[in-house]
């Protein structure tokens, strides 16, 4: 497996189970930083590493009227201010090479949303900033050529690079999730598993994505005995009224029962 590296008070790759949650999309300061302090107290309960995730856009949503969020500069203030008051890690997704630098002001983690995984130009930005780098495998790459968007961040000199599974696509409207991809990709960096993108049923709704949360902790547990590094969840208190991904994310009073679950089975597959 790769070099482990540190993320704030998060290790990547060093044998811990780590966890990046949080919801889909900034939807107001308010509730984000409430999602940040309600994970963040579950999580300490659990002495789980965290890392706070939520987008100030989602630049790729189904419809173009959907919901995209407050845009990069209210966003990225947004973030940094939930970062400086909670002390977490902060992640969120960059679009436009145009964005990593301002983002990276105020987040520890630039992840490269899976449709643009292939995008030079992105990956060479956002590994400049000297962030970590999230790259969410494509759901149209197979697990061994993500070695290539892997390559064109260390081109910059940056080796804090992890790769994320969220499935493939399988027919129209639906993603499977092929277990054996997090064992060839760990060979390329850490990995992380994202049980709830990789519920989802892209585009499956009128001008919106479905979803079949009820088997996240199925797939959740799955990974965590396969063998991964970090855990990446959507999570909302309000799924149904969510203005992102609602149909495949994780209600927040259901994250503690499926972490204590995950780090019984972490602690079993570690020691064989």
């Amino acid at each position: 497996m790769s070099h482990s590296f540190e993320i704030g008070p998060v290790q990547v790759g060093a044998g811990k189970l780590f966890l990046i949650a949080g919801p889909c999309v900034i939807e107001s300061e308010a509730h984000a930083r409430r999602m940040a302090e309600a994970i963040q107290r579950i999580t300490a309960d659990l002495s789980v590493p965290y890392i706070f995730k939520a987008s100030y856009d989602k630049a790729n949503r189904t419809s173009v009227k959907s919901f995209r969020g407050p845009g990069l500069v209210e966003g990225t203030r947004i973030l940094g201010r939930i970062a400086k008051d909670t002390g977490l890690p902060v992640l969120t997704d960059v679009h436009e090479p145009s964005h990593c630098q301002v983002a990276a002001e105020a987040v520890d983690v630039l992840q490269i949303p899976a449709f643009l995984c292939r995008q030079t130009d992105l990956l060479v930005a956002a590994g400049r900033t000297g962030r970590a780098i999230n790259i969410k495998k494509g759901q149209f790459v197979a697990p061994w050529d993500m070695t290539h968007p892997v390559e064109k961040v260390r081109t910059t000199g940056n080796e804090r690079i992890f790769l994320t599974e969220r499935g493939a696509t399988f027919g129209y409207n639906n993603l499977v999730v092929d277990f054996r991809s997090l064992a060839i990709m760990r060979k390329i960096a850490p990995v992380a598993f994202d049980g709830t993108h990789s519920v989802q049923q892209p585009s499956a709704g009128d001008g919106v994505s479905g979803g079949q949360p009820e088997f996240i902790p199925l797939l959740a547990r799955a990974a965590v005995a396969a063998g991964i590094d970090g855990l990446f969840l959507e999570v909302h208190d309000d799924p149904p009224n969510a203005k992102s991904d609602g149909p495949n994310a994780l209600r927040l009073d259901l994250l503690k029962p499926l972490l204590e679950t995950l780090l019984a089975i972490h602690a079993v597959a570690s020691s064989s």
